[in-house]
């Protein structure tokens, strides 16, 4: 599990394809030691597994199935990602419920100024729309970030200097390919509420074995 609190960035030493399998060697530009053998570092959202590591590098294995359905495919040597270790009981809950896994890629129609911030508008596979909510949260390459306003398949998100600095987000470009991680909570709230949408399953549409003679027979 992670919050969506970037810790830094990370830079893509080595990139070996595998057929539709990679592994990545990555070099942290920020404090991250004491790796540990099978632990999760969330990479551009992407909930990777140490493998193995140095002083200053930890390498990971993406499936392909990974590889398919986020934006891991497009890196190559000397391109950067955001980093975020696995929560730890006890740390601060900064940003939201991270699971790690991607639900789907987005991609970057515009960027305009706000200020000192900044608004970027993405669009996205309409089958996600009831999973964005105004003012809900979204994971956008592993950054967790309020959704300012959505709608027919886009959202839009501020994001502020400190957020620029750290993550690769200031490298978005009109075109550039992003993870999405829609809000958890909300994925669970749908799903036990579709069991009451009508036709929503066959079992939920068949009728009823609660009868009038049922009733009468058990004294109501």
């Amino acid at each position: 599990m992670f919050t969506g609190i970037i810790l830094g960035q990370g830079e893509i030493r080595s990139v070996q394809n595998m057929g539709k399998e990679t592994r990545f060697t990555i070099k942290p530009r920020c404090e991250l030691t004491d790796y540990v053998l099978g632990e999760s570092i969330a990479t551009n959202g992407v909930c990777l597994t140490v493998e193995d590591f140095g002083a200053d590098w930890f390498s990971v294995y993406a499936s392909a199935e990974t590889m398919g359905l986020t934006n891991l495919g497009k890196l190559k040597s000397g391109s950067y990602v955001n980093l975020e270790r696995a929560l730890a009981m006890g740390d601060r809950l900064g940003g939201h419920i991270v699971s790690g896994h991607v639900d789907c890629i987005g991609t970057v129609d515009s960027v305009r100024p706000a200020g000192l911030s900044k608004i970027y508008r993405i669009s996205f596979p309409q089958e996600f729309e009831t999973q964005v909510i105004p003012k809900g949260s979204v994971t956008l390459d592993g950054i967790s970030l309020t959704v300012n306003a959505c709608g027919n398949s886009f959202l839009e998100v501020n994001i502020i200097p400190e957020t620029q600095k750290i993550t690769t987000i200031a490298q978005w470009n009109p075109g550039y390919s992003v993870n999405i991680e829609t809000d958890v909570i909300g994925k669970y709230v749908q799903r036990m509420l579709g069991a009451w949408q009508p036709n929503a399953t066959q079992e939920s549409s068949a009728p009823s074995s609660i009868t009038e003679e049922f009733l009468r027979k058990n004294g109501f």
